[in-house]
């Protein structure tokens, strides 16, 4: 699959840009889970809006896997001993258009992952085995030092919620709301409070 051009983006066709990649690529397997891609960025955002988070919450927990989309990297990298490093390129395509609250939790979920096996006595057994493979890719669970300094982060609440909401995001068949749902809801959040 050759790599999205995001040189064309501005803030008015970023929507159509992101939806047109959820039409093309939502179907792809998501490493080794029981539903596609989309399926679990539908669910999770999904999740986030039944808790009754923020429109913003609400975008990042749909947006936090879309690293996936803007990197070469292969299907089964994870299975490679890969790490595509998908969390950083997302928060990255995303910044120019929306506040920082989304870009951290979508930067910083693959990071609470390893914050709560660190300081979660309970969170490891929650995880899927696919999620269990590739935390060893990610460098495992924190170091009390690293945790520690992670919980500080001005958003922790905020990228917690939206780790959880992606680790429950992942059950074949459930139905939830489409693209064209979310896209006016994501046009909201850049207009209110998008990168200028």
């Amino acid at each position: 699959m050759p790599k999205p051009d995001f040189s064309e983006i501005t803030r008015d066709n970023i929507v159509e840009f992101i939806g047109d990649i959820f039409a093309r690529r939502g179907a792809e397997e998501y490493l080794g889970e029981a539903v596609t891609i989309s399926e679990h960025m539908f669910q999770t955002a999904h999740l986030a809006e039944e808790a009754g988070a923020s429109e913003e919450l609400i975008v990042a927990a749909l947006l936090h896997d879309i690293g996936h989309f803007t990197n070469e990297f292969p299907d089964n990298a994870a299975e490679l001993g890969i790490d595509s490093h998908h969390d950083r390129a997302g928060a990255a395509v995303l910044a120019p258009f929306f506040p920082k609250i989304v870009t951290d939790c979508v930067r910083h979920h693959v990071s609470a992952k390893r914050y709560l096996c660190a300081t979660d006595p309970e969170y490891f057994g929650r995880l899927s085995d696919a999620s269990v493979l590739s935390l060893k890719l990610q460098g495992g669970p924190m170091t009390a030092h690293a945790a520690e300094k992670f919980a500080k982060n001005s958003d922790i609440d905020a990228i917690v919620l939206v780790r959880k909401w992606d680790d429950e995001g992942k059950v074949p068949g459930k139905e939830t709301e489409s693209f064209a749902y979310f896209a006016p809801m994501l046009q909201r959040v850049i207009d209110r409070g998008g990168a200028r």
